[in-house]
C-alpha cells in the first residue's frame, strides 16, 4: 500500500524536479511557495539570462495554474494589462475584453521598465485582487499570484518602483550568477532530453493550504521576537527608514508558511531568521553612512545591516 506523500515531500519533489531544468533554483522555489501560500507575491531581481522566465513557467506547471507572461515596456498603458472596453459589432454594444492579468499566475517581466501609471494598475491587482476599468471593478481568478522580475536599478531605461509597490511584494529575491559547479551542470544538461511528469497541485488545494498556514501556532515569544526585529530596523543608525507595522504582519504570515512547509504546526525562531534577508531587503532605506567603507556591493551592504539588526535582538528560548 502506497504511503501518501506529506506536503513537505510534495514540495521537495517539485523543487528537485524544477532544479533539474533550472539549476540552482531549489531555495527560491521555497520562497515562491511561501509567497503563494500566504496570498502574497514575490519580486526577483537580477540581470537578464538567469532563467527567470523558465523558472516561473516551470513553477506554474507543477501547480496546474493558468500562466501568462507580461513583458513590460516603456510605451505600455494600464489597459494593456487590465483589459479594455471594445465595441461588439454583432451585438452593437460595448463589451469588456480581459487583459493578460486575468490568470492565476502572472510573470510580470522587467516590471521596472514600465511607467508608474502601469505600475499602479498592477498594484491594485496585487493588493485588491481586482481591476477597475471604466469605474467597474472585476475580480481576478483565485488563486492569483504575481512573480515579478526587475533589472538592477543601475541599468538604463528603468523606472524605479514606488515604495508602495515594493512593499506589496512579500520577498525581494536577488538572483546572482550560478556557481562554477552549477554552471557546469547547466552546460552538461542542455542536450539531455529529460521528461518529468508534472505533479499537479490543484487551485482548490492551494486555497486549503492557505487556510492551513493561518492555523500554524505562533507563540507570544515569537510574535515579540518579530516585532522587536522590526522596531530595531527603525532604530539602527545606518537606516534612514525602517520597516512598517505591515511588515510585521507579513513577516508573521511568512514564518507560519515556512513552518508548514517544514512539516511543523508551530513557528520556531529559525523560521524568523531564515526569512529575514528576503523579507527586509526591500523595506529598508539606508543612510549614506552605510556606504562609507570600501564595499560597493549594495546587496552585501544591505544584508550586513539586516544581519546586524537580527543579531542585536535576543532569540527566544
Amino acid at each position: 500500500m502506497e504511503t501518501e506523500l506529506t506536503l513537505t515531500d510534495q514540495l521537495n519533489f517539485v523543487a528537485d524536479s524544477i532544479d533539474k531544468k533550472v539549476i540552482g533554483s531549489r531555495r527560491i522555489v521555497r520562497f515562491m511557495f511561501i509567497s503563494l501560500f500566504t496570498g502574497n507575491h514575490i519580486l526577483m531581481e537580477g540581470v537578464p539570462g538567469l532563467a527567470k522566465t523558465m523558472l516561473a513557467s516551470e513553477f506554474s506547471k507543477y501547480l496546474g495554474l493558468n500562466f501568462k507572461r507580461i513583458q513590460f515596456t516603456p510605451d505600455m498603458l494600464p489597459s494593456d494589462i487590465t483589459g479594455n472596453m471594445v465595441y461588439n459589432l454583432e451585438e452593437k454594444k460595448m463589451q469588456f475584453r480581459e487583459g493578460p492579468i486575468f490568470s492565476n499566475l502572472i510573470l510580470a517581466d522587467e516590471i521596472n521598465r514600465t511607467p508608474p501609471k502601469v505600475q499602479s494598475a498592477l498594484l491594485e491587482s496585487m493588493e485588491e485582487k481586482q481591476v477597475s476599468v471604466y469605474g467597474v471593478s472585476r475580480n481576478l481568478p483565485d488563486p492569483f499570484f504575481v512573480i515579478a522580475t526587475q533589472n538592477p536599478i543601475e541599468q538604463e531605461g528603468t523606472f524605479p518602483l514606488a515604495e508602495a509597490l515594493m512593499d506589496r511584494f512579500l520577498f525581494r529575491y536577488f538572483l546572482t550568477y550560478p556557481s562554477y559547479v552549477d554552471e557546469i551542470r547547466i552546460l552538461s544538461s542542455i542536450y539531455e532530453n529529460k521528461y518529468l511528469d508534472h505533479h499537479i497541485m490543484k487551485p482548490d488545494e492551494i486555497s486549503e493550504l492557505r487556510k492551513s498556514a493561518k492555523k500554524i501556532y505562533i507563540s507570544k515569544d515569537i510574535i515579540e521576537y518579530v516585532v522587536n526585529i522590526i522596531r530595531k530596523s527603525r532604530e539602527n543608525n545606518l537606516v534612514y527608514l525602517g520597516a512598517s507595522p505591515r511588515t510585521s504582519v507579513k513577516y508573521m504570515q511568512a514564518t507560519r508558511a515556512n513552518a508548514m512547509i517544514s512539516g511543523r504546526n508551530y513557528v520556531i525562531p529559525e523560521d524568523v531568521i531564515y526569512l529575514s534577508r528576503e523579507m527586509l531587503n526591500h523595506r529598508l532605506i539606508l543612510k549614506p553612512e552605510a556606504f562609507i567603507d570600501n564595499e560597493n556591493d549594495y546587496q552585501k551592504i544591505l544584508y550586513r545591516v539586516i544581519d546586524n539588526i537580527v543579531s542585536s535582538v535576543d532569540v527566544p528560548k
